[in-house]
């Protein structure tokens, strides 16, 4: 049965004039036909996500397709059953998606080797091949493609330093890199090319996303969903053998919901079941459950008694600086 509401994922690199001129046009736009979502416009190009109803949806691809040197960007099409995103943001950024490199990586120049889902595929079950994902260390402990390497970052702009300091992994393979949509992986394998890492460099074309609709690879040797930076937050990709390998972060059961912890000093990302959750207070550590400023208990409108009270079942204390 087809769904009422779309959510769209596109990127180009496509050199722009005026972005921040863009910018307020696009928003004026996508404001008036009620889309929501976020679109990401700089010199180089656009780098976006954007929901709503079909109608909506046409009608912005439409658009996109009539501006000068978009005729042919890639969209990329998930069905939905709501709006997977609460407002409509676009923003003039530097970079449209930010490596922040010293002397930049002009994508039309250089990148690694397009490879279409087959071909990764079969990458994937080279025992000589390195799988690296170019993604934040929260987007792979939600999923990630069998065998992949984990870099252990929280931002894309710290991959490339990651990847020098383990560079002698690298020399002598080929290396095979993916991300949600493609656009990472087009800035970064053109990085590795650049900096001779690796005896051949290959990127998983239209990411993900697009491996996972292959309908002949369905998904095949991906593990757990996706993470996305919706309200959705995780989506399936393995239409073959799907599996769950996220881990609670309180007690290790298999989990496939994050939420954010309750500190808004910390906002750390965590995969957690609704009943830790609440166990916790949405706290990733002592210190974030006794915040003075944590959200869940503001939210649930917890007295200092209360408060207390729910510390002392996991054998914390509040600190009498606390005031509810």
């Amino acid at each position: 049965m087809t769904k009422n509401y779309r959510v769209l994922l596109f990127y180009k690199y496509q050199a722009i004039e005026n972005p921040d001129k863009f910018s307020k046009e696009h928003l004026a736009f996508c404001k008036s036909i009620g889309l929501k979502g976020r679109v990401l416009v700089g010199s180089e190009g656009i780098n976006g996500t954007v929901s709503g109803t079909i109608e909506q949806t046409k009608q912005y691809m439409d658009y996109v397709h009539s501006l000068p040197g978009f005729e042919d960007l890639w969209f990329k099409i998930d069905e939905a059953d709501d709006y997977a995103h609460r407002k409509m943001f676009v923003r003039h950024r530097e970079e449209i998606v930010a490596l922040n490199l010293e002397d930049d990586i002009n994508p039309h120049e250089t990148t690694g080797q397009y490879l279409s889902p087959k071909d990764f595929h079969e990458a994937l079950l080279d025992e000589n091949t390195i799988v690296l994902d170019t993604r934040n260390d929260y987007e792979y402990d939600l999923g990630h493609f069998k065998g992949a390497i984990r870099p252990d970052i929280r931002n894309f702009r710290e991959l490339p330093q990651w990847v020098i300091d383990h560079k002698d992994e690298f020399m002598e393979k080929r290396v095979v890199v993916y991300c949600t949509g493609g656009i990472r992986c087009e800035k970064f394998s053109g990085w590795m090319v650049r900096e001779g890492i690796g005896q051949e460099v290959g990127q998983l074309h239209g990411g993900i996303d697009t491996y996972g609709k292959d309908p002949e690879i369905q998904g095949d040797l991906w593990e757990g969903k996706m993470y996305v930076f919706d309200d959705r937050i995780a989506v399936p990709i393995n239409r073959v053998n799907p599996s769950v390998i996220g881990k609670d972060f309180f007690d290790g059961m298999p989990c496939e919901r994050y939420i954010n912890c309750g500190n808004p000093e910390c906002n750390q990302q965590i995969l957690c079941s609704e009943a830790n959750e609440h166990k916790y207070l949405r706290g990733c550590c002592p210190e974030c459950r006794k915040h003075p400023h944590n959200r869940y208990v503001s939210e649930n409108k917890l007295t200092t008694t209360e408060w207390e009270h729910r510390l002392n079942l996991i054998g914390e204390t509040l600190s009498n600086n606390h005031i509810a």
